[in-house]
């Protein structure tokens, strides 16, 4: 997530896309079509919009970063009604000095296939860490506690193995905890996750996260890179590999089928892209189709879901769906 731009350096975001398909596409086929604006949201209310977690019927659960909210949002890509419902508001935390944007912040989510949530909460205070909110929506609860001088940004669940994984901005680290809460630890650290320092860098390090075939995938917004951490039969993480460069500000991604093609978007840029295999990627998507600091992406089949909260336009916070044209397969 960027930061403020009252900040003396407004952070940079990416949403990378990776795309597979079955069918190749011609030079003159766009890879998505037909994208259009579910949904508009309040700016000067913190409506906006920082991560996505999806519903079985279509619907988005959306975090609201500033307004330390999570909303329900009806969007399943075939209506256009955006109907808004605020599920929880996190407690408000008094002198909160988050690292980076000096204010409490909701970040990552992740749906359990109960309905359960988890959200990242950073504050700058002992209230920063994992909170559990019921699928109903309902009061709160912290179920771990993160260091209060880092910024946990996006949150993967690994519901087969009951582990969550919080990737920490400002520390260079990924945080794992218990499903049903405990004790953080430091799984991952090193050069590859940490932010360049500020300047010329943002200060933001590792950022979007996914579990995805037997390892953790990890954005650095600084360093523009997506990186994969094996993940090892005792739960450790195995070497980290480099899966692509030249992603400059990426922030939190998908996958839209089993390969190894990945959708992330540039949030300062205000695109979407599809990062190949091969590391190399391809502008889907532009602020011309409406996005506006694209922030994460989801996959329901072939409709994304594209956040925008236009940290740094100031112009437009909203939900973005698209289609793809081809169904994707493991590539």
């Amino acid at each position: 997530m960027p930061r403020l731009p009252r900040l003396a350096r407004a952070a940079t975001a990416a949403l990378a896309l990776g795309l597979i398909a079955a069918a190749p596409a011609t030079g003159h086929e766009p890879l998505v079509t037909e994208s259009r604006i579910v949904a508009h949201f309040g700016l000067a209310a913190g409506q906006t919009p920082e991560n996505i977690a999806l519903e079985r019927d279509g619907s988005a659960d959306l975090t609201f970063a500033f307004a330390r909210q999570v909303a329900h949002v009806t969007a399943d890509g075939k209506t256009r009604d955006g109907r808004v419902r605020i599920l929880a508001t996190l407690p408000a935390v008094a002198k909160a000095e988050t690292p980076l944007v000096h204010s409490a912040a909701v970040t990552g989510i992740v749906r359990t296939h109960d309905g359960t949530l988890y959200v990242n909460y950073a504050t700058g205070t002992h209230e920063t860490g994992i909170w559990r909110i019921p699928g109903a929506g309902g009061a709160p609860v912290r179920i771990a506690e993160l260091p209060s001088n880092g910024l946990p940004n996006g949150l993967a669940l690994d519901e087969h193995h009951g582990m969550l994984y919080a990737a920490d901005s400002a520390l260079g680290t990924i945080w794992r905890v218990p499903l049903p809460g405990g004790k953080a630890t430091a799984w991952a650290q090193g050069t590859e996750l940490r932010p360049l320092q500020v300047p010329p860098g943002s200060g933001y390090g590792a950022n979007g996260i996914k579990v995805h075939r037997d390892a953790v995938w990890v954005s650095n917004s600084d360093r523009g890179t997506l990186l994969r951490f094996p993940l090892r039969p005792d739960g450790s993480a195995g070497p980290v590999e480099t899966r692509a460069t030249g992603l400059a500000g990426i922030d939190d991604f998908a996958f839209p089928g089993q390969g190894s093609s990945v959708l992330a978007a540039l949030n300062s840029s205000s695109q979407v892209v599809l990062v190949h295999r091969d590391g190399t990627h391809t502008v889907v998507l532009t602020r011309k189709n409406g996005l506006s600091n694209p922030t994460s992406v989801a996959v329901l089949g072939r409709t994304l879901y594209l956040p925008s909260g236009a940290f740094v336009t100031r112009k437009d916070p909203n939900l973005l769906l698209a289609r793809m044209r081809y169904v994707f397969g493991r590539l």
